[in-house]
């Protein structure tokens, strides 16, 4: 390449950029609308799970559906999706995922039974992971360096900013009943703010994406997707289905296939192909127990797929009552990120991230205690903070932590491994400790069966948070024994 050419070449964006500077304002409140909706889509949905019970006549394993089916399609595609932008090009896939998020919405809020609902959340599941890798990648190709500083901070906001809003968003819409369409108004409202995306995004997002686009991982994606089938269906199903011999058959198969998905894909890094999952990481002991971590702390789904349950059912809240009951926990973890900058310069990285794991306990054990048919007091609600500060600390801490241990030219994969680790958790969480509530509340449930069944998952969280404190106290030594002799691993 010429001098000449070189200099075009690096004058043309800087170019483009500066052409389209007065249209970054509207570009981000576009980005970040993408960036909100499919957390935003997680949330909602917990405080309707009892209308929908009612207005569908859904039983117990197709509510836990509505919630995991969606995660665990979110889980399979995030990855893929990155890849589709790098391919065809950002602004394109983050419209066409932006599309068909509008479309899996309006399926869903048109839906006549439990079936069709839990189809449409896997369309919105995939849909949602198709637009939301296109955000980041947009924002690091579109912002100067500069600008991202402030725009990531944004980024990282709108994910706290999304599990308040989901939660009193749901329960607000629910009880003001608008133009008589109940519970499926916190579909149908995505068709409004996904129409002026769509129309934002073609107006001012410009189109971008790398001189190579890796190619997909069709193997690797039909592998963690049937892997994903065999553990979280049987695991929804399968108690009330009476555990039929071809669920066990799954569910025991489920880890071989995990097996055969790494096998596959050490195969594909080996023969110089783009794995959906770089399992080079795995050699590095901080990665693993990092994305073992991510793993554990997003079963904390259960809480919000149980909470707003039991104080609806249990305690006879309206929905707009029980969304309300969440600002604790919102007002703690949208506190996190002031306290974050001390805790890591005063303590450390690595011990923000154990601090995390011990408030999450600390917080689910003390609202397990209080929970009970009277009314939740003072104690109650700062265990609620105390778990929103929690979740504040735990969830940039481990997804730092895992990046940190890789080169930047691997960034994206590593992020999209911890992206979709985090989804299968929540995935898993809400199926197993979900089934756990809903065992527990048996068929006609009253006041006490609903608080014991909210005491009983809450508890078993605590049980799975209380070793991950433990364990991310070993990941400072571990850093420091794997970097010793050497760089990171590659």
């Amino acid at each position: 390449m010429s001098d000449n050419t070189y200099a075009a070449c690096a004058v043309a964006p800087r170019a483009a950029v500066e052409a389209g500077h007065g249209h970054h304002g509207w570009a981000l409140v576009v980005l970040l609308v993408g960036a909100i909706l499919p957390p935003l889509d997680y949330f909602i949905v917990n405080l309707a799970l009892p209308a929908i019970r009612d207005g569908l006549g859904a039983n117990a394993s197709e509510l836990q559906l509505v919630v995991s089916a969606y995660a665990c399609a979110n889980a399979v595609m995030l990855i893929t999706g990155g890849r589709l932008g790098d391919l065809y090009g950002r602004k394109r896939i983050f419209m066409i995922g932006m599309a068909g998020f509008v479309v899996a919405s309006t399926f869903c809020g048109l839906a006549t039974s439990g079936t069709a609902l839990v189809a449409g959340r896997i369309l919105q599941g995939l849909f949602a992971a198709t637009l939301a890798p296109q955000v980041l990648a947009t924002i690091r190709s579109v912002f100067t360096p500069h600008e991202q500083v402030r725009v990531m901070g944004l980024y990282a906001f709108v994910f706290g900013v999304a599990a308040v809003i989901g939660q009193l968003g749901g329960g607000a819409l629910i009880s003001l009943h608008p133009f008589g369409l109940g519970w499926r108004a916190i579909f149908l409202v995505n068709l409004p703010i996904g129409v002026f995306a769509l129309i934002g995004s073609w107006r001012f997002i410009p189109e971008s994406r790398p001189p190579r686009g890796k190619r997909i991982d069709v193997p690797g994606t039909l592998l963690l997707s049937l892997f994903l089938l065999m553990l979280v269906y049987p695991l929804t199903r399968g108690r009330e289905s009476g555990w039929p011999l071809w669920m066990l058959a799954c569910l025991i198969g489920s880890p071989p296939m995990l097996g055969l998905l790494l096998r596959v894909e050490w195969r594909s890094l080996v023969d110089g192909k783009d794995p959906l999952l770089d399992v080079r990481l795995f050699r590095n002991p901080v990665i693993a127990l990092g994305l073992v971590l991510a793993f554990l702390f997003y079963t904390m789904s259960a809480f919000f797929l149980t909470y707003g349950i039991y104080l609806q059912g249990g305690l006879h809240w309206t929905p707009l009552a029980s969304g309300l009951a969440i600002l604790p926990f919102g007002l703690g973890f949208l506190s996190s990120p002031l306290l974050m900058p001390r805790l890591v310069h005063r303590f450390g990285g690595y011990h923000a991230l154990t601090l995390g794991f011990v408030m999450l306990a600390l917080g689910l054990a003390i609202a397990a205690a209080l929970a009970g048919v009277a009314q939740p007091g003072a104690g109650f609600y700062l265990g609620l903070g105390a778990i929103g500060i929690g979740q504040g600390l735990v969830l940039p801490s481990v997804v730092r932590i895992v990046l940190a241990e890789v080169e930047p030219e691997r960034a994206g994969i590593a992020s999209g491994m911890v992206t979709a680790t985090l989804q299968i958790g929540a995935a898993v969480g809400a199926a197993t400790l979900g089934g756990l509530f809903f065992s527990k509340l048996g068929a006609a449930p009253g006041a006490l069966e609903y608080a014991q069944a909210f005491r009983t998952t809450m508890f078993a969280l605590v049980a799975i948070l209380l070793p991950c404190a433990l364990l991310s106290s070993a990941l400072g030594p571990l850093h420091r024994r794997t970097h010793a002799d050497g760089p990171r691993t590659r």
